[in-house]
């Protein structure tokens, strides 16, 4: 029997705009050390030593907008291979789980899982893995196990568990109910009276016992995504879920779906049973949580980037592209990005939301995605835009291909700053280098290459009535996009 790491990577992480973005969600940016926080997930059980044999890569389960970020991010912290299942649009956890939980007994016949969300910090690994271990045979014997995090302050921006008695080893108690996110006078009383456990949205049980439960709760769930899953394809890196099953599949939480109705369907013969976890855990929800879990300066300030600060303490200065000076503040929040600042004070951490609700309502293209958008081949960078002109530096990685397409409202220049690039430009191919350069008409088949050892850096010019993204023809790619 194995271990089976499964990562819930979906959500947009908006009340961490500007850097947490649609398509850039904040599970791919590292906010809380030098991997990233899928990365650091991911590489959460790599050292674990217990009674079960961690599987060799886990199963990641994200949206199809960011799926080539995902796999580079994955590749980069040595899973060349890993199962990432893409869902066409976003479902909650509990479809998310009940893929994963078939796509599981496919790699082995009925293995622990070991569901992590992809965006959260937890600072003791010792710590945890000494609570999984703690766990396992709760799980081997058909349990549903949830963590509940041992409180240290009446916090009011998480949901929270309600424990019972002490199982039969001590390790784990009663899962009794789930509460919802409390009023500070009620998460006083919670946290005073010892019985109440964060909701940390980690669980592990049965790839079998997860799906008995979905089927018996919600039978047209468990239908949708085991059709999703049998008429899924292999596209590339990625498993591409039945599209139509899929969107007919209901949306829900894993805990609305079924840890909430355990305790209530002893007909279910299923046991609900929390294990308390104390090893520095966040979901790092909002740019508070990121003050919280950043090392800090005597002041109180956390920083990252070219940051100058004077008399001023406890605040987060976060700058990516420019030099960022602060003078005379206070618990404050700065978060500097290419094309967006955002400035606030803490209090209004949990409020961004409505900022980012803002930018939606006026079609702002700031909360999809970054002026630096990643491809498969490599990313670009929108460094200049004007009425009729669009100047872009592109990146591409050895190897990396771009689709054979033609624009049927621009022309493009290309100029190599470093590399060598293989150009094919209708009938004709070229390889270019540093200093050389091409120009590519409008309505003329095109296609770019890096056949060199190294990164190909070039800039682009664009110019004609219509510069969007989807003035794109494809006619072939490496990728599968179509």
């Amino acid at each position: 029997m194995l271990l089976q790491p499964v990562i819930l990577s979906g959500g947009s992480g908006t009340r961490l705009w500007p850097l947490s973005r649609e398509r850039h969600p904040k599970q791919l940016h590292n906010l809380a050390g030098d991997d990233t926080m899928l990365q650091a997930t991911a590489n959460r059980m790599r050292i674990f030593q217990g009674d079960l044999e961690v599987a060799e890569a886990p199963i990641v389960v994200c949206n199809e907008e960011y799926r080539f970020i995902t796999a580079e991010q994955m590749r980069a912290v040595g899973y060349a291979n890993p199962t990432i299942l893409l869902e066409p649009a976003g479902r909650n956890t509990a479809p998310a789980l009940t893929l994963a939980a078939f796509a599981a007994q496919e790699k082995d016949a009925d293995p622990i899982l070991l569901v992590m969300p992809a965006d959260h910090v937890i600072a003791d690994l010792a710590a945890f893995h000494r609570t999984i271990q703690a766990g396992l045979s709760y799980a081997i014997d058909g349990a549903m196990v949830t963590f509940g995090i041992v409180p240290d302050r009446p916090e009011i921006g998480y949901g929270y568990i309600l424990v019972g008695n002490a199982l039969e080893t001590a390790a784990a108690r009663q899962l009794l109910a789930f509460v919802e996110k409390p009023a500070l006078e009620t998460a006083l009383v919670y946290v005073a009276g010892g019985n109440h456990l964060w909701n940390s949205g980690i669980f592990m049980m049965r790839a079998s016992t997860w799906l008995k439960a979905i089927k018996h709760f919600n039978p047209n769930m468990h239908e949708q995504c085991r059709k999703a899953i049998e008429l899924a394809k292999i596209d590339c890196d990625f498993v591409r879920l039945d599209k139509e099953a899929f969107l007919a599949c209901p949306a829900d939480s894993i805990d609305y779906a079924v840890m909430e109705k355990l305790p209530t369907t002893p007909e279910l013969d299923i046991q609900g049973c929390v294990l308390p976890l104390d090893a520095g855990w966040s979901d790092v929800g909002a740019w508070d949580a990121v003050w919280q879990v950043s090392s800090k300066d005597a002041q109180g300030n956390a920083v990252k980037g070219d940051v100058l600060l004077e008399d001023s303490k406890n605040c987060l200065v976060m700058a990516d592209s420019r030099l960022v000076a602060c003078l005379g503040l206070e618990d404050v929040i700065v978060v500097e990005t290419p094309d967006a600042v955002l400035v606030t004070n803490k209090e209004n951490a949990q409020n961004i939301k409505r900022i980012v609700s803002r930018l939606k309502e006026g079609n702002y293209p700031h909360t999809e995605n970054h002026r630096k958008v990643y491809r498969p081949w490599g990313h670009y960078d929108s460094i200049d835009i004007g009425a009729r002109f669009q100047v872009k530096r592109i990146v591409v990685k050895p190897g990396g291909r771009l689709s054979m397409q033609m624009h049927q409202h621009r022309a493009e220049h290309w100029i190599v700053v470093s590399g060598i690039a293989l150009v094919t430009r209708g009938m004709d191919m070229m390889t270019l280098v540093a200093n050389q350069s091409t120009y590519i008409p409008l309505g003329v088949r095109h296609r770019l290459e890096n056949s060199g050892t190294i990164d190909l850096e070039l800039i682009e010019v664009q110019s004609g009535d219509y510069l969007g993204e989807d003035d794109i023809v494809r006619f072939d790619d490496i990728y599968g996009r179509g």
